[in-house]
């Protein structure tokens, strides 16, 4: 595409979706730039050896087996941050990844393809609390939360959104939660939470029947393949998304089960290019943006393109368009601005929020959890949907039940930590869990040992933005992009105070639920569900288009305003994504 009216910069949870929608519904040609690979893509058959080809525009080029051959379910392979497939950093897997510079004991936790970190996430797609969009200040009054509901709707029904099934493991997080049961919460039955309750959680992964294609009952008793050549549909709920979850196995991309950015909108955007009556989509994997260019306008300044870089060869190339749009994250959007010398009013990069983790680990016994599951008589952390139950208490946060595979459970359980070791920190006798911090040696593999009768609680702490968290250039390291960011956030006491809430009422769902043992990790920043560095009603207006530079656009996680009240942000950055590509096609097309 040699002359595209819009340059979206980034393909990972939210700029296909911006693409996808300019080009469906406004007639716009788009070029869609990424800095990592395109995994299922037959222009990139091995895409860490060999650049492959240049750009993608036909959806014949994705293949369902290529990626199932590339995403190859084995933990560290996918996991690991420095050599793993899902990792931020070039394609070229003899190449390092690319460094950001994070003075504290934190962990940034992203991935850089077509499909971005959405590839890595669990797939729970809640809406954000009203109140985060109703009831806080800096929130533009254009944008209320009613503005936000018709897009939260068009996305849950493209990412096939729905009530997650349950197993053994929910019915356990059940007994301990309900006040039907053992708990004291109400069940919560609309997706606009403003009360305190448990729910199902919505997921972006699309179920399997009852029965499969060919007639089998489905139910644990099924032994037969779970392959889509075979008739299988729907998510396998073999608990594998953080490796990228690629099944059903043998599927057309568009028909897997998990609806990541790559799955739910990269073939809808391809799609484009068959329709003569809208306008186009091309993709354009390893292709890092290093400068936004502009040029005076009759007010503000004006984008009028980028200046790009090949990751395999190093060359560069300026590409024109009428309007730019940002989407490469909430650390990279603003590097991206700051190494551009666009203005800076002192929000740029700043007000950066992430939801303050923590995780609540209970251990179970036998015969406790075959009391809760009479006809399993156990719970497994790999069955099912790595999170399908949740709590809801708007102004403060929520919690989900997860599940993982042993690896992930270790790390997240026992090994990520500010607390100490746990055999050298003090619990207050008042807190409701028996220990905490680092588990080694020998009683990390007692605890392993109970894997599969262990259950995770993970924290998701409201965090509201402030202006000394964000993403500023660091003066002492550059790389081949420029400067490199330097990443700062520090929780606030008020912060610290509502996760230590949430955290007792994870403990005390333990106990209802009959645990033996409660654990309390107490993570350090885990920098994943990231937002609000280029903030709507301080950077940008309310359309998501730069105050200061006209013609450029934010359609990002960055763009939001604050962190949704603590639920799961892919939900609410798509929606705002669809919501600001309209605001762009109505503006400039």
């Amino acid at each position: 595409m040699k002359d595209p009216d819009v340059v979206v910069v980034g393909a990972g949870a939210d700029g296909p979706v911006a693409a996808w929608k300019l080009a469906r519904d406004h007639g716009v040609d788009v070029l869609l730039l990424e800095a990592g690979p395109f995994f299922g893509n037959e222009e990139w058959p091995e895409p860490h050896v060999d650049s492959g080809g240049t750009v993608s525009t036909d959806p014949d080029d994705l293949d369902g087996k290529l990626l199932d051959e590339q995403f190859t379910h084995r933990e560290a392979e996918a996991n690991d941050p420095t050599y793993g497939y899902l990792r931020v950093g070039p394609s070229n897997s003899a190449r390092a990844p690319w460094f950001r510079n994070l003075h504290q004991n934190a962990f940034i936790w992203q991935v850089s393809c077509v499909g971005g970190t959405s590839i890595h996430y669990f797939s729970n797609h809640p809406r954000g609390y009203p109140t985060a969009f109703n009831d806080q200040p800096h929130w533009p009054d254009e944008v209320s939360y009613a503005d936000m509901v018709p897009y939260y709707r068009l996305n849950e029904e493209l990412t096939s959104t729905q009530q997650a099934p349950m197993t053994a493991r929910e019915e356990v997080f059940i007994e301990g939660a309900s006040e039907e049961m053992s708990g004291e919460y109400p069940l919560l039955d609309g997706l606009n939470v403003t009360e305190t309750g448990w729910r199902p959680q919505p997921n972006a992964v699309e179920v399997p029947g009852k029965e499969t294609a060919t007639g089998e009952p489905l139910d644990s008793d099924y032994e037969g393949s779970f392959s889509y050549d075979d008739g299988f549909r729907g998510d396998t709920l073999v608990g594998d998304h953080f490796q990228g979850s690629s099944t059903p196995v043998d599927a057309p991309v568009r028909e897997k089960a998990r609806k990541s950015s790559n799955i739910g909108y990269v073939p809808r955007a391809l799609d484009t290019n068959d329709n003569p009556d809208v306008g186009n989509v091309a993709i354009r994997p390893n292709t890092y943006v290093t400068d936004v260019h502009t040029a005076e306008g009759a007010g503000n300044l004006e984008a009028t393109g980028v200046e790009i870089r090949d990751t395999w060869s190093g060359a560069t190339q300026t590409v024109e368009a009428d309007t730019v749009v940002l989407a490469g994250g909430c650390i990279e959007t603003p590097r991206l601005w700051l190494n551009s010398g666009l203005p800076d009013d002192g929000w740029v990069g700043k007000g950066l929020t992430t939801h303050w983790f923590d995780w609540v680990v209970g251990v179970y016994d036998d015969e406790t959890v075959a009391d809760i599951n009479p006809e399993r008589e156990h719970m497994d952390p790999y069955v099912g949907q790595n999170s399908a139950v949740r709590f809801d208490k708007p102004g403060v946060g929520g919690l989900e039940d997860i599940g993982m595979s042993p690896g992930l459970v270790s790390f997240a359980d026992y090994l990520f930590t500010e607390a100490g070791y746990s055999f050298d920190t003090p619990v207050d006798p008042d807190e409701p869990w028996d220990t905490r911090g680092y588990v080694v040696g020998k009683e990390l593999k007692q605890r392993m040992a109970d894997y599969r009768n262990t259950k995770a609680i993970l924290v998701l702490t409201d965090d509201r933005p402030r202006q000394e968290n964000g993403v500023s250039l660091d003066d002492t390291f550059s790389d081949e992009h420029g400067p490199v960011p330097k990443v700062r956030w520090e929780p606030h006491p008020d912060d610290d105070e509502r996760r230590d809430e949430l955290a007792r009422i994870a403990a005390n769902i333990h106990r209802n639920a009959g645990a033996s043992h409660v654990h309390r990790s107490e993570w350090p920043p885990l920098l994943l569900h990231m937002q609000s560095s280029m903030r709507i009603g301080k950077v940008l207006d309310f359309a998501g288009e730069a105050k200061n530079v006209d013609r450029l656009f934010v359609a990002d996680h960055s763009a939001l305003a604050n962190g949704v009240g603590g639920p799961n942000p892919t939900n609410s950055g798509q929606a705002n994504a669809l919501r600001i590509a309209d605001h762009i096609g109505d503006r400039y097309f």
